[in-house]
């Protein structure tokens, strides 16, 4: 069986928690006209599983991702969660953006809490609730700080709480760590596994990093350049699991794969690189 079929027959043995059928996304543009964002895209991730989204930047990575969390619908093809065509907000998600959510006038429990607090959860529950997901990510004794009291990576530790704490099925992740500095990602990355591993939620994760997508995924998919993006590739990734990111990295294997799926990415990022030198 080949790589692509045996992935596919992992996926349609697992409950479809995501299904991208030939969707594309045209926006219009201010003064006339329009900008294909994404052609005719497919893409099934299981009930569980971990993919990651590869490709250079502008290719629609983000959009791809707001679609499925229903932020706005599909210009054709469909997107169904579960088995049910999604229509408005994908309710049974939590997005993770690349720029911070985080109230700045509230504590860092308050931050977590309320995701509970407005679906009609008591303030004692929720608080209770938070003070569990802060010590999950390693800041049980950092709820009466405030977001700037918090460096960067306890920032985006709190975001993580924040989402977690509303226990969605599926996780969509935008750069999520893209703005820290690469040791602070290793540990969140780390992080991540360490909670994912304890209750397998879908993930959807755009990143621009392959090292970092490699090393997370179950299966790692490459965009094209822009406009008019499609997915031109879908790899499943061979490697054990649990894994340490850092540990990871010196798998014979990891950096098999890294070369494989590069050829194929560094062409796109070549033509993104010079499509925008022309615009």
């Amino acid at each position: 069986m080949s790589e692509g079929a045996a992935a596919a027959a992992s996926v349609e043995a697992h409950a479809k928690a995501v299904a991208l059928d030939d969707v594309s996304i045209t926006f219009r543009l201010a003064g006339g006209g329009t900008y294909a964002a994404v052609a005719s895209a497919s893409l099934d991730v299981a009930d569980g599983e971990f993919v990651s989204i590869v490709g250079p930047t502008g290719c629609g990575k983000s959009t791809l991702l707001n679609a499925t969390a229903g932020l706005f619908p599909p210009s054709a093809g469909r997107v169904e969660i579960f088995g049910e065509a999604l229509a408005g907000l994908n309710r049974q998600s939590g997005y993770l953006f690349q720029s911070e959510a985080l109230f700045p006038w509230k504590t860092a429990l308050e931050n977590v809490a309320i995701g509970l607090e407005i679906v009609g959860v008591s303030h004692t529950e929720a608080r209770a609730r938070a003070q569990e997901w802060l010590t999950r990510v390693g800041l049980g004794a950092f709820g009466p700080r405030y977001p700037h009291m918090l460096s960067g990576g306890q920032r985006k530790r709190i975001g993580l709480a924040q989402v977690l704490i509303r226990d969605p099925k599926i996780l969509l992740m935008d750069e999520p760590f893209g703005p820290l500095d690469a040791q602070t990602r290793q540990i969140m990355g780390n992080l991540l596994l360490d909670l994912w591993s304890a209750d397998r939620k879908a993930v959807m994760f755009v990143t621009h990093d392959l090292e970092e997508a490699i090393a997370l995924s179950d299966r790692v998919v490459i965009m094209s350049a822009g406009p008019a993006a499609r997915i031109i590739g879908d790899w499943r990734v061979p490697l054990p699991r649990p894994r340490d990111i850092a540990d990871i990295k010196l798998d014979p294997a990891f950096h098999e794969l890294h070369r494989e799926i590069w050829q194929m990415l560094k062409a796109e990022a070549l033509k993104g690189y010079e499509q925008s030198g022309r615009g």
